[in-house]
């Protein structure tokens, strides 16, 4: 099979006329669980015959022919960094460089709707979506209605319940009640004495385990990583999928967390257990990190909000280093002006203000009046999907031009494959490279062994298969630079597929399947690998009632113009969302 080569950047079509031809993931390998993986772990970690059975499975998912062995006129782009340009955007409040993030917080209170719906409104159907936001807890709180203690007790209540042997559902890996009713307790002192810290005071907040926060060990969802690489823990962790390397949230170690729509189904990886507490109503706010749609896929599969910013917005300081060029940490939330205010607490200002991109809060008060989108759309490519995710997604963006004029163009973005196995390839060998000093001494059964089936893939990829898919970044970054120049963002599904079914044969030993695993990460890697800011929201369901969400990738630095754009797609969306089956109102009168 002859290597690709590439003509130069410049000269590729990106018009919709282009003669471009569109690679759907063709991935060759079957799925395998149970005795079946064991059984593959023990033949790739032989001697002789494991390279040899790697090399044949690169061969015959093209990595060998469009990364490692390609011909690519273009130097390779080790980061994925973005210097600031002053592009302007529609409708948003500039900050001053030097606020706390309190005031922040304050900053984008101010910038939401000045009203809001009940969210418990009287005669509303059972089964419609009804999440308390920040704003619902902190006007809560404020007027005495209830206190953040009395939400902590309901909120530890939920947890108990939600791990109880008939559920199971694995949202955390580790949570301190002792300690959140300390901090609840805290919090409701400063309410009564009329001195919030700001509105998040007392909110909630679940904690991704590949953050370090204070009081517990970040495990990365493994066994082992809590003992060789000791820090400090804020609060509960949610549970992953271990070592973020894979995107079902099945996870042997510490129980696979199951979707809030149907327990039945996948949470979707990695950032599985934040995603579904978020779905699940057991807080309007978790942290995530988002190395290959990490953060994104698993909300659209939980029908949460899933925002990852421009890389370098957000700080990387106290995330486990696994793949430091292409993954970033990112924010799930039940709404998008959730995400926002989430947002404006986290935002890394710590460098000197010359030096950093100004941060612009979205004003969604007045989101419509904001004109002339337009939305860059590559039909193969987004079309690549299931039917009724396609249908679906098209339906949204109707709906966008028919409520607020906004266009969609017709675009060609190349080298959609070519991309995903160059960013495979990166994360892999930057994950392989960041847990070397540990692997070297750790047993391989302490390893899941799905994970180590992932970890002998990315043990096998050569310095020129890296540097090469870091020709390839270069050459997406320029594709989407010009795609910019006449659009706003990007628009595709978030997803190939809805949440599969969990099956039992990989509760214990996790498992292989790179065919649905391919559908779910098809859309999320310009965000990883080019350092784009994305975002995803819920646009509808399937016929099994599952959740479908719809992506937006944006300009870099343009945070405010994405919250916008969502914020006005989840206002025309709304009236249909539906209740998940496994759902928690924290603030419920006794």
């Amino acid at each position: 099979m002859a290597a690709k080569v590439y003509r130069p950047a410049a000269e590729v079509n990106l018009g919709p006329d282009s003669d471009e031809f569109y690679i759907s993931p063709n991935v060759k390998a079957p799925r395998v669980a149970g005795l079946l993986v064991k059984i593959f772990v023990w033949i790739l970690e032989m001697p002789i015959i494991g390279p040899m059975v790697l090399y044949i499975l690169k061969k015959d998912n093209l990595i060998n022919k469009l990364v490692q062995d390609a011909e690519i006129p273009e130097p390779p782009l080790f980061t994925a960094t973005h210097s600031w340009e002053d592009i302007p955007e529609q409708n948003v409040c500039l900050t001053k460089p030097d606020l706390s993030p309190p005031e922040r917080v304050q900053e984008a209170i101010s910038c939401l709707p000045a009203s809001l719906e009940s969210t418990l409104a009287p005669g509303s159907p059972s089964s419609s979506l009804k999440r308390w936001t920040i704003r619902d807890f902190n006007r809560a709180y404020s007027s005495g209605e209830t206190t953040p203690v009395q939400v902590a007790k309901r909120f530890l209540d939920a947890v108990r319940e939600c791990s109880s042997p008939g559920l199971s559902m694995a949202f955390f890996i580790s949570y301190n009640p002792e300690d959140i009713i300390r901090q609840a307790e805290e919090s409701t002192l400063r309410y009564q004495r009329g001195t919030p810290l700001s509105a998040m005071d007392g909110i909630l907040v679940a904690v991704k385990d590949e953050i370090d926060c204070l009081h517990y060990p970040t495990t990365g969802g493994t066994r082992w990583l809590g003992r060789a690489r000791p820090c400090v823990v804020l609060a509960g962790k949610t549970n992953m999928h271990e070592i973020g390397a894979g995107t079902s949230g099945i996870n042997p170690h510490h129980g696979s967390t199951r979707n809030p729509y149907n327990p039945g189904r996948v949470s979707g990886g990695s950032s599985s257990g934040s995603a579904a507490a978020v779905c699940a109503g057991l807080c309007p706010v978790a942290l995530g990190v988002d190395g290959g749609g990490s953060v994104r896929m698993p909300a659209a599969l939980c029908g949460v909000v899933g925002f990852k910013p421009t890389a370098g917005r957000l700080s990387n300081a106290g995330v486990l280093p696994l793949n430091w060029t292409v993954g970033m940490p990112g924010i799930l939330a039940g709404t998008v002006e959730d995400a926002a205010v989430a947002y404006s607490a986290i935002v890394d200002q710590s460098q000197p203000s010359y030096l950093r991109p100004e941060l612009n809060l979205p004003l969604l008060k007045s989101s419509l009046s904001i004109k002339n989108i337009k939305l860059a759309k590559y039909a193969k490519w987004f079309n690549d999907s299931a039917e009724e995710i396609r249908s679906c997604c098209d339906k949204a963006l109707q709906t966008l031009h028919a409520h607020y004029g906004w266009e969609t163009l017709d675009v060609t973005i190349p080298e959609i494959e070519e991309m995903r196995l160059a960013h495979y390839v990166t994360i892999g060998s930057e994950c392989t490279a960041s847990l070397a000093k540990y692997l070297d001494k750790l047993r391989r059964s302490e390893i899941g062994w799905d994970v180590r089936v992932a970890l002998s893939v990315y043990g096998s990829f050569s310095s020129r298969a890296y540097l090469n898919s870091q020709r390839l970044r270069n050459r997406q970054m320029y594709f989407h630079k010009e795609i910019f120049k006449s659009a706003d963002v990007i628009v595709s599904p978030m997803t190939g597929v809805t949440a599969y079914k969990l099956q039992n044969d990989a509760l214990e030993s996790g498992e292989l399947d790179y065919i649905n695993g391919a559908a779910l990460v098809r859309y999320s890697i310009a965000g990883n690998f080019l350092g784009l800011p994305a975002i995803t929201v819920m646009v509808g369901y399937d016929r099994a009632g599952l959740p479908i969400g719809l992506q937006f990738i944006g300009r870099p630095w343009s945070e405010a113009t994405l919250l916008h754009i969502a914020f006005a797609m989840q206002e025309a969306c709304k009236k249909n969302y539906m209740k998940p089956t496994v759902f928690y109102d924290l603030l419920k009168k006794e």
